[in-house]
């Protein structure tokens, strides 16, 4: 039978006896109506994970593993915002899928202008749910929005879905993929960005909705490191 997976607090599993993490209290009692002598996982996000049984308002840790899902290669998406609820698609695929960092960005085209922070709560709160879903061992961080020129490094790639030189599939894996939002890219944003060190890439003949293409783009990555697929 699975078990279900948590992702706790580093202080909240001190020692082999501790009292039920407040975190997932109403979750494990209420909503999955879990009881003494059930089962459930706990990971503390460091790569480790605690089999426990509950047991009178406490879990008692029956063995201590190492999770073996995480990618090698540690991609971040850079991603513009969104209108509505697509950033909570692009979280929650590219989480399962592997990504390990997501940076929000403002571009010249985004619909959307700021994230209060109740989304980005939201966003965490997802990313969170994904990460035990896919049985990993760490969950992606969400990082606030900050202009694109800020999340820009060397050697990342920009998709450009109007390239018609480099696609990704050939390119020797970034430390990040920067997407656009629903208009794209300005012709000043590529330029800013090449010169900040990026290189420019499509990912081929189609046009994909601006919430699919971070998954497309960590799976071919990931996929060329061996980490995926």
């Amino acid at each position: 039978m699975t078990l279900h997976r948590f992702f706790v607090a580093p202080g909240d599993m001190v020692g082999d006896r501790f009292s039920l993490p407040g975190s997932i209290a109403r979750q494990v009692r209420t909503v999955l109506r879990l009881r003494d002598g059930d089962r459930i996982v706990l990971l503390p996000g460091d790569g480790s994970a605690a089999r426990c049984r509950l047991e009178g308002g406490d879990c008692v840790v029956e063995e201590r593993t190492a999770v073996h899902g995480e990618p090698r290669h540690r991609l971040t998406v850079v991603q513009a915002l969104l209108k509505g609820d697509a950033l909570e698609e692009v979280v929650r695929r590219a989480t399962e899928i592997g990504v390990s960092r997501f940076r929000l960005v403002v571009t010249e085209r985004c619909v959307a202008r700021d994230l209060s922070d109740r989304k980005l709560q939201r966003l965490h709160a997802i990313a969170r749910e994904a990460a035990e879903q896919s049985e990993r061992a760490i969950v992606p961080g969400v990082e606030p929005p900050v202009q694109l020129v800020e999340a820009v490094e060397r050697g990342s790639v920009l998709l450009y879905e109007r390239h018609g030189g480099e696609r990704l599939s050939g390119l020797e894996a970034p430390p990040s993929v920067i997407i656009g939002p629903e208009g794209g890219f300005t012709p000043a944003e590529l330029a800013q960005a090449q010169a900040a060190g990026a290189r420019l890439a499509g990912l081929g003949p189609r046009i994909l909705r601006s919430q699919s293409v971070a998954a497309a783009a960590a799976s071919v990555i990931l996929s060329r490191t061996g980490d995926f697929a």
